[in-house]
């Protein structure tokens, strides 16, 4: 196997995204987040913590403030968790926070992780489960220039292609698999959380998602044109249509608390709130983006308001309303997790997981209930808008 190692561009990368964060006992970084209330909401929420009406409930992201999860911002802003009794404090993650292992760790009521990661760490001991699947569709894909004429994962053969690793390398090498592209038939190139190696011609085909990296490029200047690049300069290689999409962010719990009926109630009430919150994104884009914004994320506003629309898409239209775990995509990650070999030759797990690994029982409550109330969970007529990116997402 022929690998270019650019660990120094990663970390220094890494550690500019988590600047600013502070340090917690066990070295990791982590913030806890200022998300500004509407007036009506600001004041019901101190009336009702004043009256001790409100449980204290913490819940760690995967990374730093964006709309990547706007849905649980806006159920702050708006008011939804505190509707159902939870006064929620949102935690960022960082580099170096592992959401699960927060969570196992009794730090924090939930965390919100992708479900190949998590089954890992639920083998190597981690009591945790998926009580709810918000997003339905993968973010993940391999982008390329037209130029290099890659539009499959046979066309990655003898090319250079970025991963960022850490987890994030599995529906790229489940595809290659399928295509019997082996990691020694590409050059495999350690990718920085950004987009400057692919944009320098290092990388022929980068990892990228759809709410992030993607629009980096588009948010760049071609300077053969002047312009922005477009969508027309790129092509994209997208694991849902290639059949090796795995499972993203979902909603996790303590297993052992979910035997407790007031943990299970919390649990409910707390899948409710968040899911009014992704309800609220999906009608209110722009002001969802602006919700995140203002809650201290060092991301542009045009770029904020791409990552919530496009992240409005791996959640609407739902199939089964959202959060509901489809049987046959959890079937197939786990067997991408269980049978596609990394570039160690090491596998995610080595055995099918525990009966406890998910459960629909508290989302289809929190369905019901919403329901009930007349909230629209499925979005059939869900249609995206259309963003207009600014240079450097501004």
């Amino acid at each position: 196997m022929r690998t270019h190692l650019k660990l120094g561009v990663a970390a220094a990368a890494l550690a500019l995204v988590v600047t600013g964060c502070s340090s917690d006992d066990d070295g990791g970084s982590s913030s806890e987040v200022d998300v500004k209330a509407n007036e009506d909401c600001a004041t019901r929420t101190e009336e009702a913590r004043d009256a001790g009406d409100l449980t204290e409930v913490s819940l760690q992201l995967q990374w730093v403030s964006q709309a990547q999860f706007a849905g649980y911002y806006a159920a702050v802003a708006e008011c939804f968790y505190v509707d159902e009794g939870l006064d929620v404090k949102i935690v960022e993650g960082g580099v170096d926070i592992v959401p699960q292992d927060v969570l196992a760790s009794g730090d924090v009521d939930y965390a919100i992780s992708w479900v190949p990661k998590v089954l890992g760490s639920i083998e190597q001991g981690a009591g945790i489960t998926n009580v709810a699947q918000i997003f339905e569709r993968s973010a993940t894909t391999q982008i390329s220039f037209k130029d290099k004429d890659i539009t499959a994962p046979a066309d990655l053969k003898d090319k250079n292609v970025g991963s960022w690793g850490f987890g994030n390398e599995w529906e790229l090498f489940a595809g290659m698999q399928s295509a019997e592209v082996t990691v020694e038939d590409i050059n495999l190139v350690q990718q920085a959380f950004d987009m400057n190696a692919f944009l320098a011609g290092d990388i022929d085909a980068a990892q990228a998602m759809t709410y992030n990296e993607y629009a980096q490029v588009l948010e760049t200047v071609n300077p053969d044109t002047g312009e922005l690049y477009t969508p027309d300069d790129l092509n994209v290689i997208n694991w849902n249509d290639i059949g090796t999409a795995m499972l993203q962010d979902a909603i996790w719990a303590t297993t052992e608390k979910l035997s407790d009926p007031d943990y299970e109630e919390q649990t409910v009430a707390f899948i409710k709130a968040s899911i009014k919150g992704w309800a609220f994104v999906r009608d209110n884009p722009e002001e969802a983006a602006t919700i995140v914004a203002e809650s201290g994320s060092e991301l542009g506003q045009s770029h904020q308001l791409w990552m919530a629309n496009e992240v409005n898409k791996l959640i609407w239209p739902s199939t089964n309303g959202v959060g509901v775990i489809d049987e046959a995509a959890w079937a197939q990650t786990v067997d991408i997790a269980l049978n596609t070999q990394n570039e160690t030759g090491a596998t995610i797990i080595t055995e099918e997981p525990p009966s406890t690994a998910y459960t629909n029982e508290y989302v289809e409550q929190a369905l019901l209930e919403l329901e009930d109330e007349g909230v629209d969970t499925l979005g059939a007529d869900y249609e995206p808008i259309d963003v207009t990116l600014q240079e450097g997402g501004k």
